[in-house]
């Protein structure tokens, strides 16, 4: 089970990403806009997920990703139960919310590191 530290770990080292307890939920953001947050109970991480892919992640594993609340459908996001995630799985959805909302050249230059 992957846990809010787990993602921490990935996070704290991406450039210009920032941690932020927002209402009582943790979040980590690019300078204002969220690419990964939790829940308040912290079992659900929401993240950046491109709206015309989304469908059929939700479609693909139904007991691990949702939509979010209908309200907030306009905007890339998916959830995830954070107990149905492994570390590998939870990385790269966290990687892929992130690139979506840094410059390419950012991300271009830090993805090499990681290999």
């Amino acid at each position: 089970m992957v846990t809010v530290d787990d993602v921490r770990r990935v996070a704290r080292d991406l450039p210009r990403s920032e941690e932020h307890l927002i209402r009582d939920r943790v979040k980590f953001r690019v300078g204002k806009i969220v690419y990964v947050a939790f829940s308040r109970d912290e079992t659900v991480m929401g993240f950046g997920y491109p709206k015309e892919e989304r469908g059929a992640l939700v479609a693909a594993n139904p007991g691990t990703f949702h939509l979010p609340r209908e309200s907030d459908l306009r905007f890339n996001w998916v959830q995830a139960c954070l107990a149905r995630l492994d570390e590998e799985e939870m990385t790269e959805l966290v990687l892929d919310a992130w690139r979506m909302v840094v410059p390419k050249k950012v991300w271009s230059a830090y993805l090499p590191r990681l290999a």
